[in-house]
């Protein structure tokens, strides 16, 4: 499977693209997210998914739709890290208690 290349956007064009769908979509406000990102993304050369996260996520983070914040996402990252870590330690001290056990105790079955 093909993988695009992933695009960096500058923050400047990202907010700036954000502000024209909250914009376009106070203007009109039939108008979906959906036709927003599609006419927006076309004129800033966003693709309409990316720019769909970023609304979508925005206003997650800004409280107006449930969802895992920003915030939230980078310290659940940081605590599955370090979980991970706590894990790895556990098993390490878990070894080397066994490994002394045996040398204290050779009646030990181990």
């Amino acid at each position: 499977m093909i993988m695009p290349a992933l695009r960096k956007y500058p923050p400047e064009l990202r907010e700036r693209a954000m502000r024209l769908v909250a914009e376009a979509r106070k203007e009109d406000s039939e108008l979906s997210l959906n036709a927003a990102v599609i006419r927006i993304g076309q004129r800033v050369g966003v693709n309409p998914d990316t720019l769909r996260g970023w609304c979508k996520q925005a206003a997650i983070d800004a409280g107006e739709r449930p969802g895992t914040t920003t915030c939230d996402a980078i310290r659940i990252k940081q605590l599955e890290a370090e979980n991970r870590e706590l894990k790895r330690a556990n098993e390490i001290l878990l070894a080397a208690s066994s490994f002394f056990a045996r040398e204290l105790d050779r009646r030990l079955p181990w």
